[in-house]
C-alpha cells in the first residue's frame, strides 16, 4: 500500500509539473487541490513549478498567495520559490515589491544565494537605472557574506557600461581580480562593447589585446564588435586582419561580418579586393545574402560599372534571392547619373510589379534624374506625386527641382517649388 500511495504521488506531481510547463494552469491547480484534500501536499519543486507557470503568464499576486499559503500550510518555501517571485516582479518593473521580498527572504530563515543577487543587481540598473540603490544591495550581499561570481560582476558591470560610467566598470573588474576571480569572455565583450559605443576603438582593440594575453579566447561577438566598429572608422586594413584570425582560429564569422568588410571595401572604390572577400566568403562555405549583393553592387556603382551593377542582380534573383528596395535604389539612382531616365523608369516599373513600394528615396532619383535630362514637366509631375503621397522627409527634391529651374533662368517655378513644399506642411499639420 505504501508503494502505492508513493508511486501515485510521484505520478501526480509529475503530472502537476508537466501542466505547469505546458501553461495548463488550471488543471495544475485541481490536481494539486485535489492531493491537498486527500492529506497528501506536493513538495517545494513541484509548487515551485506553480509559482513560475503563475509568474510567466503575469499572475503575480496569485504566485504570491501561493508562496504565503507555503509558509502557512508546507511545504517550506525555498530560496528557488523566492527567486522565481522576485524575478517575476522584476520583470514587470515592480523592484521595490522584489526587495521587500528580498527582506521577507531573511526573515523566514532563507538565505538569499547568487541568483537573487544577480536577479536584483540587474533589475535595479536596467529597469530603475537606480546605481546607488543597486550599489547598496551589492554592499549588504558582501557584508552578509552572500558568495559572488563572476555573473553577478558581469551584471554590475554591464550596468556601469549602460550608464557609461567607464571608470566604476573598470574599478569593479579590478575588485574582481582582487578577490581571485578571473574576467570570462561575457566580461570583455561588455567592456568591448562598451568601448566601441563610445567609438572607443583603439582601446577596444587593446582590450582585445589584453584578452587573448590572458588566454581567454575572443568569441563570435567579441570579433564582430571589434570589426563593426574598425568598419565605421574606415580601419579596413585592421578590419580585415582581424577577419584573418578569426578564420585561423576556426571560427567562421557570419554573412555581417563579411558585409561590413565588402561594404567598406566598396566604399573605397576597391572593386578588386571587395570580390575577393566574397570569394573568400563562398569558399568558406558562407553563402551571401541580399546584404552582401547590395555592397557589391554599391561597389560597382561607385566603379561607375553600371551594368557590371545589373549583372549582380540579375545573379541575385538566378541564385534566388530577391532584390530589395537597396538594391533597386542604387540601380536607379545609377541610371539616373549616367542620364537615362528610361531604364530607371523601367527598374521602377520592375521593383512595383515585385512587390515593394518605392520610397522618398527612389522618387528622389528619379526626380533627379529627369532634371539631368531637362524633363522638368516628368520630374514636377512626380514631385507632385511625392507630395501627395506624404513621403517627402527632407528637402533634397526640393533642392534639386530649385537648382535647376534657377539654371534654366526660371525663378517663378523655383520659388513655386518652395510654396508648394510649404501648403504641403500646412496640410499635414493637425491644427
Amino acid at each position: 500500500m505504501g508503494y502505492a500511495r508513493e508511486s501515485k504521488y510521484a505520478e501526480n506531481t509529475a503530472t502537476i509539473r508537466s501542466l505547469c510547463l505546458d501553461g495548463k494552469l488550471g488543471a495544475a491547480f485541481w490536481l494539486q487541490r485535489k492531493m491537498v484534500q486527500k492529506g497528501v501536499v506536493p513538495d517545494a519543486f513541484t509548487h515551485n513549478h506553480i509559482v513560475n507557470g503563475l509568474c510567466k503568464i503575469g499572475l503575480l499576486e496569485k504566485a504570491d498567495w501561493v508562496v504565503k499559503e507555503m509558509l502557512e500550510f508546507g511545504p517550506r518555501p525555498n530560496c528557488a520559490t523566492y527567486n522565481t517571485l522576485i524575478k517575476g516582479y522584476c520583470a514587470v518593473n515592480s523592484v521595490d515589491k522584489a526587495l521587500y521580498l528580498f527582506s521577507a527572504m531573511a526573515n523566514a530563515g532563507i538565505l538569499p544565494n547568487r541568483v537573487t543577487c544577480n536577479v536584483l543587481v540587474h533589475a535595479l540598473y536596467f529597469k530603475n537605472g537606480a546605481i546607488v540603490q543597486a550599489l547598496s544591495h551589492w554592499s549588504h550581499m558582501l557584508q552578509n557574506c552572500t558568495k559572488v561570481d563572476v555573473v553577478a560582476y558581469n551584471v554590475l558591470i554591464n550596468g556601469f557600461c549602460k550608464s557609461l560610467q567607464m571608470h566604476l566598470a573598470y574599478g569593479y573588474a579590478c575588485e574582481m581580480f582582487k578577490k581571485g576571480l578571473l574576467p570570462d569572455v561575457f566580461t570583455y565583450n561588455i567592456l568591448i562593447g562598451a568601448l566601441c559605443k563610445e567609438g572607443k576603438i583603439s582601446e577596444a582593440c587593446y582590450t582585445l589585446g589584453v584578452m587573448s594575453n590572458m588566454g581567454i579566447m575572443p568569441d563570435q561577438i567579441t570579433y564582430q564588435t571589434v570589426i563593426r566598429g574598425l568598419c565605421f572608422d574606415g580601419e579596413i586594413v585592421r578590419a580585415k586582419n582581424l577577419l584573418s584570425c578569426m578564420l585561423n582560429n576556426l571560427m567562421v564569422p557570419k554573412p555581417l561580418i563579411w558585409n561590413l568588410i565588402i561594404d567598406l571595401y566598396g566604399r573605397y572604390n576597391d572593386l578588386s579586393n571587395a570580390f575577393l572577400t566574397r570569394d573568400q566568403m563562398l569558399a568558406f562555405g558562407v553563402l551571401p545574402n541580399v546584404f552582401t549583393y547590395n555592397a557589391l553592387i554599391l561597389a560597382q556603382v561607385k566603379s561607375e560599372n553600371f551594368y557590371g551593377a545589373c549583372s549582380l542582380k540579375e545573379e541575385m534573383i538566378s541564385k534566388g534571392l530577391c532584390p530589395d528596395v537597396v538594391t533597386y535604389n542604387l540601380l536607379i539612382g545609377a541610371a539616373c547619373n549616367l542620364g537615362r531616365p528610361d531604364f530607371a523608369l523601367q527598374l521602377h516599373k520592375e521593383m512595383v510589379q515585385r512587390g515593394y513600394e518605392p520610397d522618398s528615396i527612389t522618387l528622389t532619383e528619379l526626380v533627379r534624374g529627369f532634371c539631368i535630362r531637362s524633363n522638368m514637366k516628368e520630374a514636377e509631375e512626380l514631385y507632385a506625386k511625392i507630395l501627395k503621397s506624404g513621403l517627402l522627409n527632407d528637402h533634397v527634391p526640393v533642392q534639386i527641382l530649385f537648382n535647376k529651374f534657377c539654371k534654366l533662368e526660371e525663378p517663378v517655378r523655383a520659388f513655386n517649388i518652395y510654396q508648394d513644399l510649404l501648403e504641403s506642411k500646412k496640410a499635414s499639420r493637425p491644427y
